[in-house]
């Protein structure tokens, strides 16, 4: 099985979304970058 990881973003950060709202957005990573590169490492 192959999972592809998904960054949603809301003004220059990684957000997970209360059903795809954005108003309701948690902040994991400020580096959108980073997490890209996290996820990339992970494999």
């Amino acid at each position: 099985m192959i999972f592809f990881p998904a960054i949603d973003l809301k003004d220059g950060q990684c957000v997970r979304l209360l059903r795809g709202d954005m108003d309701k957005a948690t902040v994991f990573n400020d580096d959108a970058g980073a997490q890209g590169a996290a996820f990339a490492d992970a494999g």
